[in-house]
């Protein structure tokens, strides 16, 4: 294959019809460069250049090749320039999937000013409950809590670890006893977790100075989603097994109690996890750098 070095070379002297200029704006020397044009010669076996002692023209062959080659260079530097333009402004679309947890109360509130800076990045954030596998399924990314994400993916932590706890409103707590231990979960009205990783209703777990309890729970309502667990809570419906920071108003507030809280465990935090072998564009980077957990 021709150097395509030595053509561009070429282009830029049979446009300047001067060594020196073409040198100048080349930042090499004319020495130099009439050497790469007399290499570029013999290379083709074609004199490109007529040279006198006052001036350099292209031959008949040269201005054809100028012709061919000279709307093509321009157009491979516009495409460079504006493949920087891109690296310098990121665009594109970044497909994401996620629990409802992360996804409403970690990922959304992050996304108001990330979007302003960078707007031509879109976000399509699907909540999903199950383990999606986000290479067949096309996304760039998942969210889900450390302990269930496959050895073979990087994984970048956006959460500190998260606590469950236990909540009724006052109005529950005016006709049910304050429980004591977890077991006794058992004899009241809870709201339960339906989840399609554990194929069931979820257990409620705990743990105490290195003991731990998975409680069966039962109770009128089941649920899929935080934010109907939630409002039956504060409804007075029944008890709720709930992330902490969710609720962490309503308990301030007074809206909501919390119970068994020795017993409430902390979990793994929430990791934004992607295939080691892709290739992460700007966009992408830019995004886990705003969401990466800063301790």
């Amino acid at each position: 294959m021709e150097n395509y070095n030595d053509l561009a070379t070429f282009v830029m002297v049979a446009k300047e019809r001067s060594f020196t200029r073409a040198a100048a704006k080349l930042g090499v020397s004319q020495s130099a460069l009439s050497q790469t044009i007399r290499g570029l010669e013999e290379k083709l076996g074609l004199r490109l250049l007529t040279r006198t002692t006052r001036s350099v023209s292209p031959t008949e062959v040269g201005e054809q090749i100028l012709n061919l080659l000279s709307p093509r260079l321009a157009e491979i530097e516009t495409e460079i320039a504006r493949l920087k333009a891109q690296k310098e402004r990121p665009a594109g679309t970044l497909r994401i999937t996620a629990g409802e947890h992360p996804a409403v109360y970690i990922v959304q509130p992050a996304l108001s000013a990330f979007l302003a800076e960078y707007p031509d990045i879109r976000i399509e954030l699907m909540v999903d409950y199950g383990l999606s596998d986000i290479v067949s399924e096309r996304y760039d990314a998942g969210i889900r809590l450390g302990e269930q994400i496959a050895k073979d993916m990087i994984a970048v932590r956006i959460s500190p670890d998260i606590r469950m706890v236990v909540v009724g409103s006052p109005d529950y707590f005016s006709t049910h006893s304050v429980p004591q231990h977890p077991q006794e979960l058992t004899h009241h009205n809870c709201i339960s977790i339906r989840l399609p990783t554990y194929g069931g209703i979820f257990p409620w777990e705990f743990e105490k100075e290195g003991r731990e309890i998975k409680v069966r729970v039962d109770g009128q309502l089941v649920f899929n989603n935080i934010a109907l667990r939630l409002n039956a809570a504060l409804c007075g419906i029944g008890l709720a097994y709930i992330p902490e920071d969710i609720v962490s108003e309503h308990i301030a507030a007074g809206r909501l109690i919390t119970v068994l809280q020795d017993w409430c465990p902390f979990i793994s935090g929430y990791h934004l996890y992607y295939p080691n072998r892709q290739h992460t564009s700007p966009a992408f980077t830019l995004l886990l750098n705003a969401l990466r957990y800063k301790q």
